[in-house]
């Protein structure tokens, strides 16, 4: 499963890929609920969940209980581009499940190490030439 970690205050984003032994202890959570950061090697760190999408690409609804996929009458939100219409589209529950491919989550609470230091991730240098 790919986790994207959001860093609201600097606005970057991280993705990391974890292993079905560590994904375990989040299947059963909800859109919305706290996961502590230790799961995904940020120690110190509490994470929200605010989505994602499975494997074939549904993205997954907040109010849409369960973790099955359903075609809804929906006007506005996640898988919806047009204003002001309604439509017909498939999308998952808020549950995750072992179908989610990519999870998004959002920093709520920091660490006392940086995200970067802690996921091992170098910044590139620019060169100038």
């Amino acid at each position: 499963m790919k986790v994207v970690i959001a860093d609201p205050k600097s606005g970057k984003s991280y993705q990391i890929e974890i292993d079905e032994n560590k994904a375990k202890p989040i299947y059963g959570m909800k859109i919305g609920d706290e996961l502590d950061g230790a799961l995904l090697g940020l120690t110190g760190y509490k994470l929200e969940i605010t989505g994602g999408s499975d494997k074939d690409g549904f993205p997954m609804r907040r109010g849409f209980h369960g973790s099955g996929r359903k075609s809804l009458l929906i006007s506005a939100g996640p898988g919806i581009r047009a204003k002001g219409k309604k439509l017909k589209k498939t999308v998952r529950g808020e549950k995750v499940a072992e179908d989610i491919a990519q999870l998004n989550v959002k920093v709520k609470t920091y660490g006392s190490k940086d995200i970067k230091e802690l996921l091992g991730i170098e910044e590139k240098k620019e060169s100038k030439e």
